[in-house]
């Protein structure tokens, strides 16, 4: 009888001491996932818009292209890598797409920053057909455009964690005609 009471005593005590660690250990890891390893939104950081060139040809075809040079800087402020799936930058003009670029898929490591560049080269074959853009491009005025671009992909902690994650960029680019120069204003937003 003693030694099933002792058995039972120990058993109680074996048990109560399993389930104060395993508190223990889910309060410490409730902790540091809310606290250090929470994912953070990536820092986007567009950098200027380059346009490279300007070409308008009258004869024997009427042709307006124009290249600009887009980079982004993602700066992955998560103890976790960022993987993202191949995607593509939209270019708008007065809401009508005129042009797309790729971007590859690729990984931004944990704490670092990552470079992100395409070229976008416009085909004004539908800006040549809008008015708005004739006037405004032959006053030598500005030229308004929208970039848009979306990845898609995930946060990756210690090879373990994968959490789903959408990063959208919006800029309004302005291009100076007589000046051949670009400048832009860029919005970023992230969605784990």
């Amino acid at each position: 009888m003693r030694s099933s009471k002792r058995f039972c005593c120990g058993l109680k005590i074996c048990v109560l001491v399993t389930f104060v660690l395993l508190v223990i250990i889910s309060v410490v890891l409730v902790t540091l996932y809310f606290t250090v390893f929470k994912p953070k939104e990536p820092k986007i950081n567009p950098q200027p818009v380059i346009l490279e060139s300007i070409r308008w040809i009258i004869f024997p075809i009427q042709m307006l292209n124009i290249t600009l040079g887009m980079v982004v800087t993602v700066e992955n402020r998560n103890y976790g890598s960022f993987k993202y799936q191949e995607s593509a930058a939209y270019v708008s003009y007065r809401g009508d797409v005129v042009a797309e670029a790729p971007i590859d898929a690729d990984t931004i490591p944990a704490r670092g920053k990552h470079n992100i560049s395409t070229t976008v080269t416009i085909f004004a074959d539908k800006l040549l057909s809008d008015d708005n853009f004739k006037r405004e491009f032959l006053q030598g005025s500005i030229l308004n455009f929208t970039s848009a671009t979306t990845l898609h992909g995930k946060v990756i902690l210690f090879k373990l964690i994968k959490a789903k994650a959408i990063s959208s960029s919006t800029c309004d680019i302005s291009i100076f005609v007589r000046e051949q120069q670009a400048e832009s204003i860029c919005k970023s937003k992230v969605s784990l």
